[in-house]
């Protein structure tokens, strides 16, 4: 067992990127598993003198020396370290390898979770921000329950949030409650408990989502209320005896989003945002919540207050984000948590730390998390060098600009971004800008 830094919070973290986790979906989903892994890489950006991340997959050199190029951590101060089986294999000896008799302040995972705990157990340091594995311990029954549907529908009805009307079965009730609500509403979304990114999630009838874009799982088996529904459509998700969630589908004008932050010294907003879907999947944000949007905000902070206080008393301790969506008429209505650090979190945390002390402007800056297409397959290198021939590349001096957060993609064309500007207008000037010079659509 190794000993604890004697310095505290200052002291190294072991950074823990645990996407390959069950937490979030069954861990039978290897495909959406091994898709989400491929982003790990951006927790380089948490990386300070002496830490050390464990990664599921390689992160290419040209990237992590970019990262440190930007927030001033010399490369060979930090370790990468990525244990066989793609995040499946146990870290220990590849980060006790990575570190040596250096001691190390704790483990900070991007899931709380089993593997997260055994780790920290093995390294002898607590999980942040706990103070041991057993406190950590202690709080993994209400995380799994709260990063499902059906136990976030109970905990947020407790609560006293809007939520669609909707119905929680097993497998084999689904088709009856599915009859039942599109009687009600004519249409309707199925969901797997555990599911994040719409993974999973079915549309009735038709195949377009809420917001008129095609799901990638939608069924087919019904095109009015009264067609029968067998549920032979239901991804295999959570097997036989696995819970889903039918609700009514509601016209969606936004999807939006709060992170919070909670544990024994009280609740706190992290910041907000809108969520960038397409085909029911999640594909970026934009933060902060326009200024029309102060009532959504308040409406989100005040249940995110309510959650956190729900998740301190049962022994959680860190970030969570609730998702919500608004109607055409302005309507909010809770629809997941996800209690971990989620697809905002790091992005957030490069943000505010390549902006301290960045620019003349005063205040938070905006920023927007997506995707764009290079006209051709090209290294991670060649890519910044667009963004710099282009004058896109973020500029320190200035604050602002166009940051590759998370490596190169595997088919070496689908780059995911993040702009940062001193508002809203300056994130659309530079994504315009950006789709301009790499798809030269303007």
């Amino acid at each position: 067992m190794r000993r604890a830094d004697p310095t505290g919070p200052d002291g190294p973290l072991v950074l823990h990127a645990n996407l390959v986790s069950g937490l979030a979906v069954d861990p039978e989903e290897r495909e959406v598993l091994r898709a989400w892994a491929e982003q790990a890489p951006r927790e380089a950006w948490l990386l300070r003198p002496g830490d050390v991340l464990v990664s599921p997959v390689p992160v290419g050199e040209e990237f992590l020396r970019y990262v440190c190029g930007l927030t001033g951590v010399p490369r060979d101060a930090v370790a990468v370290v990525v244990p066989p089986g793609g995040g499946t294999a146990d870290p220990y000896p590849h980060v006790v390898g990575a570190v040596g008799d250096r001691p190390l302040r704790a483990v900070l995972p991007t899931a709380l979770d089993g593997a997260a705990i055994g780790l920290a157990r093995a390294l002898g340091v607590p999980v942040a921000p706990y103070a041991s594995p057993a406190e950590a311990e202690a709080a993994l029954g209400v995380t799994g329950l709260l990063n499902t549907k059906a136990g976030f529908r109970s905990a947020a009805l407790a609560l006293g949030m809007r939520l669609p009307d909707g119905l929680v079965r097993r497998r084999a009730g689904v088709p009856d409650a599915v009859r039942e609500l599109l009687a009600s509403y004519g249409r309707v979304v199925v969901k797997p408990d555990r599911s994040a990114g719409g993974h999973g999630m079915v549309f009735l009838p038709g195949t377009t989502s809420t917001t008129g874009v095609a799901s990638t799982t939608s069924a087919t088996g019904a095109t009015s209320a009264g067609d029968p529904w067998a549920g032979g459509e239901l991804p295999p998700v959570g097997g036989p005896e696995g819970l889903w969630v039918v609700e009514e589908r509601v016209d969606v004008a936004r999807s939006v989003s709060v992170q919070m932050e909670t544990g024994p010294g009280g609740t706190r907003a992290l910041f907000s945002g809108e969520m960038r879907t397409a085909e029911g999947a999640f594909t970026g944000y934009l933060s902060p919540l326009p200024a029309p949007a102060a009532d959504v905000g308040a409406t989100l902070e005040a249940w995110g207050h309510a959650l956190g206080g729900f998740l301190a008393a049962r022994g959680y301790a860190g970030p969570f984000g609730l998702d919500a969506m608004v109607t055409p008429g302005g309507e909010v209505l809770a629809g997941e948590s996800n209690v971990r650090r989620t697809a905002t979190t790091t992005p957030h945390a490069m943000v505010t730390r390549l902006t301290a002390g960045a620019g003349s402007g005063t205040g938070a800056p905006a920023w927007a998390t997506g995707t764009a297409r290079t006209p051709a397959a090209c290294s991670f290198g060649e890519a910044v060098e667009r963004l710099r021939g282009g004058r896109l590349a973020y500029d320190p001096a200035r604050g602002e600009g166009v940051v590759l957060y998370a490596g190169p993609p595997p088919d070496g064309r689908t780059w995911r971004y993040a702009v940062i500007a001193g508002d809203h207008a300056g994130v659309a000037y530079y994504e315009r800008r950006l789709r301009a010079s790499w798809t030269g659509t303007g």
